[in-house]
């Protein structure tokens, strides 16, 4: 009887998700594939797994038996891998890294240079994802490891199988176009310099990705913190783009010292009383965390995301 990795997969997101359609959204796949893949589980162990109850889909006892069992398969397998690259003696082998943009483009090059030079028995292949997908990009075993973006207001998710290691932590400040006044109308007389509160600038014009997305309800929530809902007039994902925007006068936006390497003309950031921040994470699986050629690579990674 075989038990592909992806298959069971599939089956441990579904047990998360409890949808067929919040599984596929979740791994990337069409609700057919993830329907396929349980499908032939089932064929494969000649009984039933999982049982609809109107939209949702529940486990079977056989389910149940089977996810504990899917657990153990998959770290037995990182397991495995982490005990052959310790036995040959050297740090070597071949990652899946997922990145989002800021990353791959400020973060990534300076680290793989790094890692090449000190082990270039190490082969990374990243691919591009989106950024509040990093976490389940893990779980669905698409990558070893993924760059992600985890914020006090706007927790990720967490899962014993999938670990965060912190590799930054960073406070943002607020972007206004250069040559603004550091005060807004509505805040009355000018603040300190370094004294904006957050406050101040609820009368501007604010630049924000969805409130869906994981950044875009953090930044509300601090918002309504501090007693204001922002008044969005650019909803937009890209920083890049966002950041433009700014410097063209359209609008303010939260921005970090990370943001600013992508893009810092015409933009004047202001420092914040308030305290808003976000923290640089990786996500890998926990079973292959201490695998010598992912420790190495987080080690690259860290010291490229150190100020």
């Amino acid at each position: 009887m075989e038990l592909p990795a992806v298959q069971l997969r599939t089956l441990l997101e579904l047990t998360r998700s409890g949808t067929m359609t919040a599984a596929a959204a979740a791994l990337g796949y069409t609700p057919g594939a993830v329907s396929q893949h349980i499908a032939a589980l089932e064929r494969a162990t000649g009984t039933e797994l999982v049982r609809r109850t109107g939209r949702r889909v529940e486990l079977t006892d056989a389910g149940h038996t089977l996810v504990t069992h899917a657990v153990r398969i998959l770290a037995a397998q990182d397991e495995a891998m982490a005990a052959l690259e310790h036995s040959r003696g050297e740090v070597s082998g071949r990652l899946r890294l997922g990145v989002f943009g800021t990353a791959a483009a400020v973060l990534l090059p300076p680290a793989l240079r790094r890692l090449r030079a000190r082990h270039p028995g190490v082969c990374v292949v990243s691919r591009e994802v989106d950024v509040d997908q990093a976490y389940a990009e893990v779980c669905a075993g698409r990558v070893n490891l993924a760059l992600g973006l985890d914020y006090p207001d706007a927790p990720l998710a967490r899962d014993d199988a999938v670990e965060l290691v912190r590799l930054r932590s960073e406070r943002f400040s607020l972007a206004v176009p250069a040559g603004q006044p550091p005060w807004f109308p509505s805040a009355g007389p000018a603040p300190r310099p370094g004294c904006l509160r957050l406050a101040d600038a609820a009368g501007s014009g604010w630049i924000l990705p969805a409130p869906g997305s994981y950044y875009g309800r953090a930044i509300r929530v601090v918002c309504r913190r501090a007693g204001f809902e922002p008044r969005v007039v650019h909803e937009v994902t890209d920083t890049a783009t966002s950041l433009a925007m700014v410097g063209a006068g359209l609008g303010v936006a939260p921005v970090t010292e990370l943001m600013l390497r992508l893009r810092s003309e015409g933009i004047a950031p202001l420092p914040l009383d308030d305290l808003v921040e976000r923290h640089i994470v990786v996500a890998v699986a926990a079973a292959a965390r201490h695998r010598p050629s992912v420790e190495a690579l987080i080690d690259a990674l860290r010291e490229g995301a150190t100020p």
